[in-house]
């Protein structure tokens, strides 16, 4: 039996374990999926906004893998500082597979960017998303404006959701502190403002197009921005994903999107391009009040240039939305220019030499691009290395029970019937709340649902 840790259950960490066990060239692989979250499907769950039930439905797909019988989900365990070592899973595992991701957002390096009422919409999008590491999160919803500083589906996100009513919002997962808190909006402007232009913008026209059809809500476009880019003005030359994002906003800017019917307090999404944020603006008393921008135009090379003309968009929530970025694993090298492992083929580097029987997928392997599907592909790849391995992998002695010895280690992990346990409690907290299922939001919560189903030592 060749046992390989795991570590992180989201899309990355389940298509490892996939490649790993659907295979036949090596027989008897069993993969442990530890997560340091008592729940699976990392940013399946916890970063696919609530009301994108399709997307959220791939939940289903790694289901499957996690139940497989030679797959073994065991949440709770922390990997890392506070945590089990990688020594330690050395000596509990053949093989170490980090799929861990890009934990934290990119900074954009500008004054007042930590001001009161300024965030990462990765905090943002946690918090709605019911991360039980933000539950206890505080945001102005109190403002009259909100900037989100970025032009991807992340950032139109987060302006979907500041601009969707009560109603729409309360079919869906949403954890009801979150629900309740956006319900009390007062947010009536949300600007979405980039850089550079909309041939550069990373949204899909899917996403794009959701926000036209937003009850109650109107969308503006400057059609002197747009015609900045000389994508707008010659369409034909885009690459089709981009070419229809030029068309839509295009067709709003000729034909502004009015404000159909909704309830609530109506809303307007205003589309900036060719801005660059230089400065948030406010104080550590009060808040944010304002982002100051600088006006870009194309440089003739794919980029933009500042011109030093400067324009202010008043705002008293700021969500900065320009990346995702891995962060250092214990016991890994790194790369701080790229945020990822360095790595051959999925196989760790150390001085350029592979550190045996430890191994990279995902973000923390290639960075935070793609979609979902993406890293399919990416985690085929890390298998094939592994397997590859797999001879002299096996020659090391390793614990006979891999659970008691992360127990002895110091963790208290959650298995799959914990999961479930989960599951059952959040359904019943939705049918009692007069909604669907509605996730829990904070740790005490979650691991008292777990311990309904199990004993935890």
């Amino acid at each position: 039996m060749l046992r390989v840790a795991v570590i992180g259950s989201g899309p990355s960490g389940v298509y490892t374990a996939q490649s790993l066990v659907g295979q036949e060239e090596v027989p008897d692989v069993e993969v442990h999926v530890l997560d340091r979250l008592p729940c699976p499907y990392g940013l399946v769950r916890y970063g696919v906004a609530p009301d994108h039930e399709k997307i959220k439905s791939l939940q289903g797909t790694l289901r499957t893998v996690l139940e497989h019988p030679r797959v073994r989900f065991l949440g709770n365990v922390e990997v890392g500082a506070g945590g089990v070592g990688l020594a330690e899973l050395r000596e509990m595992f053949h093989a170490v597979v980090f799929c861990v991701g890009a934990a934290t957002d990119r900074r954009l390096d500008i004054p007042g960017e930590a001001l009161p009422g300024s965030h990462p919409a990765t905090d943002f999008v946690a918090w709605y998303s019911a991360h039980p590491d933000a539950a206890d999160g505080h945001f102005a919803l109190a403002a009259r404006s909100a900037v989100v500083i970025g032009v991807g589906n992340v950032a139109v996100d987060v302006a979907r959701m500041l601009s969707r009513g009560a109603a729409e919002l309360a079919a869906t997962d949403m954890p009801q502190g979150a629900l309740g808190a956006l319900a009390d909006s007062r947010v009536e402007d949300v600007w979405m403002v980039g850089r550079r232009g909309p041939a550069q913008a990373k949204f899909t026209t899917k996403e794009l197009r959701e926000l036209g059809a937003l009850p109650g809500t109107e969308v503006v476009v400057r059609p002197e921005e747009l015609a900045l880019d000389p994508g707008y003005r010659d369409p034909g030359g885009l690459p089709a994903p981009v070419r229809r994002n030029v068309e839509v906003l295009r067709d709003w800017a000729e034909r502004p999107v009015a404000r159909a019917a909704g309830t609530g307090r109506p809303r307007r999404i205003r589309l900036r391009f060719f801005l660059r944020p230089v400065e948030i603006l406010g104080d550590p008393a009060t808040g944010v009040r304002a982002v100051r921008f600088e006006r870009t135009v194309p440089d003739g090379r794919g980029g933009v240039r500042g011109t030093g003309e400067q324009e202010e968009i008043a705002g008293q929530l700021v969500l900065r939305s320009v990346g995702y970025r891995g962060v250092p694993q214990p016991g890994l090298p790194f790369d701080p220019a790229t945020g990822t492992v360095p790595h051959d083929g999925g196989r760790v580097l150390v001085d350029g030499a592979p550190y045996p029987g430890v191994y990279v997928a995902g973000w923390i392997k290639r960075g935070p691009t793609g979609v979902i599907g993406t890293n399919r592909p990416c985690a085929k790849e890390t298998a094939a290395s592994l397997l590859a391995d797999a001879a002299e992998l096996a020659r090391r002695s390793v614990a006979a029970d891999p659970v008691a010895a992360l127990e002895r280690a110091g963790a208290r992990p959650v298995p799959w019937r914990g999961w479930l346990a989960i599951e059952a409690a959040e359904a019943a907290w939705g049918r009692g709340l007069g909604r669907g299922t509605v996730k829990l939001a904070d740790w005490d919560g979650l691991l008292r649902a777990a311990r309904s189903a199990m004993t935890l030592r």
